[in-house]
């Protein structure tokens, strides 16, 4: 085997995707991934790290580009920032290399053998599709985006994700100051009014959902989707992608349309943040159903929305797993947990409770691939699946999955 150096300089051919947005090459056998490589491409790339059995690299120059390398199009991942690590991708490939590396992550992590053919889901537009964006201050009072791997900023550049307006004014030339090192949410809401608010700067790999300052527009985001207008303030949670609520709602509807009649109408919305779900799983479930809505989110669940009267919704402002064991036994369950996954305790807690139906919302493949393993521990099998290109530019993407217990749905038929 080759011996590899840290700070020297290879070549390498990547031939397929990992998890994470880095492609993949090998030397000798040896597995190196690679960061901002594709497919097909040729590059010059410096190890940064090596371990026993793999090693990663960072790109310098591409030699020669493969088939799914276009022009940068976003300025600031061009200048530094790690928003769109897939602005240079060919959008029309995008989705079907997200839906090889979920595959891969569930055969591996999720150690499922069978899988339904995933539905492949692109959301449009590709650009300008993000509604709601978080920004850090400088000690100058400059917006900017996180440069990637960094707590940096990039102040010069705006980020082709955001909607068309959105930054005008708030980052590049000319824009406005804010409080130094604090953080800076600005929501385009569905009325088309923007919203400004500066934040206290979280933790890194937290949310910090109190607002200090009001800049621009109310405070409160209004949203309509799925035939329902929602009210919340800007710090609460809601998808970024301008087409996704409507997506999710209408996938949920149409998985749960062959539901059979049943004396149970008891549906759990867990991490239900402002109550997306709750219409499109009270109506599948029918005119009795009573919905538990579960989110730890004071900016989610303390906010009671006007157009859920007519539904028979009890909400609990905690965290799921203090829930789940007091909740009566439902028939469906909708779950939409964070990036670090729903968890083994969890995932047993549901399935202790015997739910007919289970539809997994996951935006990251590792720690979904981990909650669909812990699902097929407790009899849960994937019956449908999603791939939606919710986050175009970029390699994140959502799952969606439908699982069903082979063994519960016997014990129903006999």
């Amino acid at each position: 085997m080759t011996d590899l150096e840290r700070d020297t300089t290879r070549e390498l051919h990547v031939t397929r995707m990992a998890h994470g947005g880095e492609g993949i090459a090998e030397i000798d056998g040896r597995v190196v991934f690679v960061r901002g490589g594709y497919p097909g491409d040729t590059v010059n790339a410096t190890i940064t790290k090596v371990k026993k059995n793999f090693a990663r690299a960072e790109l310098d120059s591409v030699i020669t580009a493969g088939p799914l390398r276009v022009t940068q199009a976003c300025p600031a991942a061009a200048a530094g920032a790690g928003c769109c690590d897939f602005g240079d991708l060919d959008p029309a490939q995008e989705t079907e290399l997200k839906a090889g590396v979920l595959i891969g992550q569930l055969t591996r992590l999720g150690r499922v053998e069978e899988l339904p053919e995933a539905e492949r889901i692109d959301l449009a537009p590709t650009r300008g599709w993000r509604t709601r964006v978080r920004l850090g201050v400088d000690s100058q009072g400059r917006a900017g985006f996180r440069a990637r791997g960094s707590r940096d900023l990039i102040t010069g550049a705006a980020c082709t994700q955001v909607s068309p307006g959105l930054l005008d004014g708030l980052v590049g030339v000319g824009a406005r100051a804010f409080t130094p090192l604090s953080e800076v949410i600005a929501v385009l809401d569905g009325k088309g009014s923007r919203h400004v608010v500066e934040t206290r700067r979280a933790p890194r790999g937290r949310r910090v959902e109190k607002v200090t300052e009001v800049l621009e527009g109310t405070g409160t985001a209004i949203e309509t989707t799925d035939g329902h207008t929602f009210s919340f303030p800007t710090t609460a949670f809601w998808q970024a992608h301008v087409a996704a609520p409507d997506s999710y709602t209408g996938l949920i509807r149409r998985w749960l349309a062959d539901l059979p009649e049943s004396e149970n109408h008891v549906g759990w919305d867990l991490y239900g943040g402002v109550g997306l779900f709750v219409p499109a799983l009270a109506d599948s479930l029918g005119k009795d159903a009573t919905i538990h809505s579960v989110d730890y989110s004071s900016a989610a669940a303390k906010n009671t929305q006007d157009t859920l009267e007519d539904y028979d919704l009890k909400i609990h402002n905690t965290r799921v797993e203090s829930a789940v064991a007091t909740l009566p036994a439902p028939r469906v369950v909708v779950l939409d947990p964070p990036r670090t996954g729903a968890g083994d305790e969890v995932v047993a807690a549901v399935a202790t409770k015997k739910p007919e139906r289970i539809i997994h919302i996951g935006c990251d493949p590792a720690t979904f691939s981990r909650d669909i393993a812990a699902w097929g521990k407790a009899g849960y099998q994937i019956n449908r699946l999603a791939v939606v290109n919710a986050f175009p530019g970029t390699h994140h993407f959502e799952i969606v999955a439908e699982l069903r217990s082979e063994s519960l749905e016997e014990a129903q038929e006999s």
